[in-house]
């Protein structure tokens, strides 16, 4: 396992794993437990999901201390705003039986998200927070955004993977020394990702499968991932990417399968925002 240093010094694992949109507090709980075990150290929440106390609850039977971790929860659109946000972040630190979390990002580029931003530079400087960054801010949104604020975001959280890698994008939060983590980076098996020829062909020539491949292209790229399983084999799977490094000609392979488009929802999409924020998510 690698880290990458973050534009404020700290040093982040470049693989994770989410517990994104797992309801369930036995089965977080179960999945934490398995995945720390495996050698995971670095895990992705948010507040929208109610995840928190099963993920302390892992931990503390993991016998981990936070020093070893690195625990990363994103504030929703139910909890946007200055002091909502600040209060949010308060009651997450209790979920977790932590005195800091080491990243917290706003989810979605709706809603006063300037007045969350505040509140989370509050708690960084009050250290609180070791880090802090932003989620699916479009190159335009996110350009403006950084302008405008006092501390630059450490991370952008985006939806990046070998279909849509996120070239752009990525220029610009270069620029501006902010670095990119990818969610969703299976693109959810769409595009028949799991069996994709290129990926497969290049796997056999490692001994490693498709999902291997695409999870070793991005953090070749410098790209965090945190893939998504409650399957203990996926999850050891998932892992199994530090032992190999892909050729140039294989990497520009890959390169050449970006479509440079989501495959989800687009957040310049006036349907999509509304449902977000009708939803509070």
């Amino acid at each position: 396992m690698k880290n990458i240093k973050l534009n404020n010094g700290l040093e982040m694992p470049l693989e994770g794993f989410s517990v994104a949109q797992l309801a369930d507090a036995t089965k977080v709980k179960d999945v934490v437990k398995a995945a720390l075990k495996l050698g995971y150290r670095s895990i992705d929440m948010a507040q929208n999901d109610h995840q928190e106390a099963a993920v302390s609850a892992a931990i503390k039977e993991s016998g981990l201390p936070h020093e070893q971790l690195f625990l990363t929860t994103k504030v929703g659109l139910a909890n946007a705003g200055a002091k909502p946000a600040y209060d949010s972040v308060l009651r997450s630190l209790q979920a977790l039986q932590t005195d800091y979390l080491d990243l917290v990002l706003i989810h979605q580029p709706l809603g006063d998200y300037y007045g969350t931003y505040h509140a989370l530079e509050a708690l960084y400087h009050e250290h609180k927070i070791r880090a802090i960054g932003v989620a699916n801010f479009e190159p335009d949104r996110y350009v403006d955004f950084v302008k405008h604020v006092s501390v630059t975001p450490a991370i952008n959280q985006v939806e990046a993977h070998v279909f849509n890698q996120q070239k752009f994008a990525r220029k610009w939060l270069q620029k501006y020394h902010t670095q990119i983590e990818a969610w969703g980076p299976f693109a959810a098996g769409k595009n028949e990702f799991f069996t994709n020829q290129i990926l497969t062909k290049i796997g056999e020539d490692y001994g490693k499968t498709a999902a291997q491949v695409g999870l070793r292209f991005l953090v070749q790229e410098n790209i965090i991932v945190n893939p998504k399983s409650v399957h203990p084999k996926r999850l050891a799977e998932n892992l199994g990417i530090w032992d190999f490094e892909l050729s140039d000609e294989d990497m520009e392979r890959i390169r050449n399968l970006d479509e440079a488009q989501t495959f989800f929802n687009d957040h310049h999409d006036p349907a999509f925002v509304e449902e977000l924020s009708d939803l509070k998510l």
